[in-house]
C-alpha cells in the first residue's frame, strides 16, 4: 500500500514536471548548446561525459556547455558553465540544448522535444552485481517507471561490447539503438599510461618508483518503500598485510590509494591505522577516478564494474569479496556465479548472457587469507592470457577513440 502510494505521488509530481517542460517550450532549441549531467548532478566533471566533453570543445570551441550540479562548488574547466540541478533549471537548459550527454538517468517527468538528441554514454559497461529487471523483485516499480521514461528517450546508448547488448535490454530496459565504440573515460587507460602515473605520484609527494594499488569496494544503495538510501559495509580488508603481500610478490614500496563512493568518505576518514597511515591516500572525493586509475600498479574491489575496465589495461586486478551469498541475494542475483561455482572457475550466469561461454579472468578471495594466497601466485603471464580470451569472447571494443568517435557523431547531428 505504502508502495502504491508513493507511486501515485511520483506520477503526480511528474505530471507537474512535465508542464514546467512544456512551458520552457516557449524558448527555441539553441544549435550549439549541449546540456550535461552526472550521476543525477551529484556528480562533478567525471566520467564518461568529461572526456567526450573535452573532445568536443577540442572540435568546436563554439559550443556551449551546462552542467547540472547539486553542488554549485564543483569545480570545470572555463568553457563549461554550472547550472543548479533544480527543477526549473533543468527544464529550461535541457528544454533549449541541441543535445543532451547523461551517464545516468534523467529525473521521472523530464521531456525531449522534436529536434533534440539525447546520447546515453551510461556509467557502467561490463558488470558484476544486476541491474535492472534482472534484479528480480530487489527492482521497483518506481525504479522501472523512472528507467523506462529515460529509456524511451535515449536516442543512442553506448556501449563497449556484445555483452551489453545481451543485458541491456532488461538490465536497462532499453530497446533502442546503441554506438559500440567503448567508454570515453577508458581512453586514458588505453596504451602508454606512464603521464598519469607521474601525476599521480606528484601530486601526493610520492617518490617516482613508488607502486600504488587502488581499493574501491562498490557503491551500495538500497530502497525502502521507494525512497534510496545510501549504505556501508566495515571492510575486514587487512591493509597492511595488503602492503606487506604486494611487496613480497612485486618487490618496491607500495602505497594504498582508497575510493570509495563520495557519500561514504566520512565514514572512512574516522579510519586509523597508526602502522600504514602515511601509506593510505584517499581519493574518493575527486570527480574523476579515471586518470587516477591509469595511474594505478594493481587494482582490488568487491564487485565494481571498474575492475573490468582496469582489466582493459591489463592492470592486475584483485577481487575481495567476503559476503557473495549477502550480496547476491540482495541483489537478486549476479552476473556471474560468484555464490555456486568454485572460486578458481568462476561462470558468467546464462540467463543473463545465454550466447556467451565465459570464465571470470580475475582471481577472487572471500578472507584476508585467500587474498594473501591469491596475490603471492600471482602470474602475469597467465592473466593476460586469461583476459586476452575474455576481450575477445565478450565482443570487447577497446582501442582509446572513443571520446573522438562519439564526437563525431555530436557533431554531426548539430550540424544537420
Amino acid at each position: 500500500m505504502k508502495e502504491s502510494w508513493y507511486i501515485a505521488y511520483r506520477k503526480i509530481k511528474a505530471f507537474g514536471n512535465k508542464i514546467c517542460f512544456y512551458i520552457c517550450r516557449v524558448f527555441p532549441i539553441k544549435p550549439n548548446l549541449i546540456s550535461v549531467c552526472t550521476f543525477e548532478g551529484k556528480g562533478g566533471f567525471g566520467c564518461n561525459p568529461k572526456y567526450l566533453v573535452q573532445e568536443l570543445h577540442k572540435r568546436n570551441p563554439d559550443y556551449e556547455f551546462v552542467w547540472f550540479v547539486n553542488d554549485m562548488s564543483k569545480e570545470f574547466p572555463d568553457y563549461v558553465r554550472k547550472v543548479p540541478n533544480t527543477l526549473w533549471s533543468r527544464a529550461y537548459w535541457l528544454s533549449t540544448s541541441k543535445v543532451w550527454i547523461d551517464n545516468y538517468r534523467k529525473p521521472y517527468g523530464t521531456c525531449k522535444r522534436k529536434g533534440q538528441y539525447y546520447l546515453n554514454v551510461n556509467h557502467y559497461t561490463i558488470g558484476i552485481k544486476c541491474t535492472g529487471l534482472w534484479r528480480g523483485k530487489g527492482f521497483s516499480k518506481m525504479a522501472y517507471l523512472v528507467s523506462k521514461n529515460d529509456s524511451d528517450m535515449i536516442d543512442d546508448l553506448v556501449i563497449d561490447s556484445d555483452w551489453c547488448e545481451q543485458v541491456s535490454p532488461k538490465g536497462l530496459v532499453y530497446e533502442g539503438t546503441y554506438l559500440k565504440t567503448g567508454a570515453p573515460r577508458c581512453d586514458v587507460l588505453y596504451g602508454d599510461r606512464s603521464r598519469y602515473q607521474k601525476l599521480f605520484r606528484e601530486k601526493h609527494n610520492l617518490p617516482e618508483n613508488a607502486k600504488v594499488v587502488m581499493f574501491a569496494p562498490t557503491f551500495r544503495e538500497g530502497a525502502k518503500d521507494g525512497k534510496r538510501s545510501v549504505y556501508s559495509e566495515i571492510w575486514t580488508i587487512d591493509f597492511k598485510r595488503l602492503l606487506d603481500n604486494l611487496e613480497k610478490k612485486f618487490d618496491g614500496t607500495w602505497y594504498i590509494c582508497i575510493r570509495v563512493h563520495p557519500q561514504l568518505a566520512p565514514t572512512f576518514q574516522e579510519y586509523k591505522n597508526a602502522e600504514i597511515q602515511e601509506r593510505l591516500i584517499d581519493e574518493s572525493q575527486a570527480d574523476d577516478m579515471y586518470e587516477i586509475l591509469a595511474g594505478m600498479d594493481a587494482y582490488i574491489t568487491d564487485y565494481s564494474s571498474a575492475c573490468f575496465e582496469a582489466g582493459f589495461a591489463n592492470i592486475p586486478v584483485f577481487i575481495y569479496a567476503d559476503d557473495i551469498q549477502k550480496y547476491a541475494n540482495d541483489r537478486g542475483s549476479l552476473m556471474w556465479n560468484l555464490a555456486s561455482d568454485p572460486l578458481d572457475h568462476v561462470t558468467n550466469n546464462k540467463e543473463m548472457t545465454p550466447e556467451m561461454n565465459l570464465v571470470f579472468p580475475f582471481p577472487v578471495a572471500t578472507d584476508n587469507e585467500e587474498l594473501e594466497k591469491i596475490i603471492v601466485s600471482f602470474d602475469e603471464g597467465e592473466y593476460r592470457k586469461k583476459l586476452d580470451e575474455f576481450h575477445k569472447s565478450v565482443g570487447l571494443v577497446f582501442g582509446g577513440k572513443a571520446s573522438e568517435k562519439l564526437a563525431e557523431t555530436v557533431v554531426e547531428f548539430c550540424k544537420n
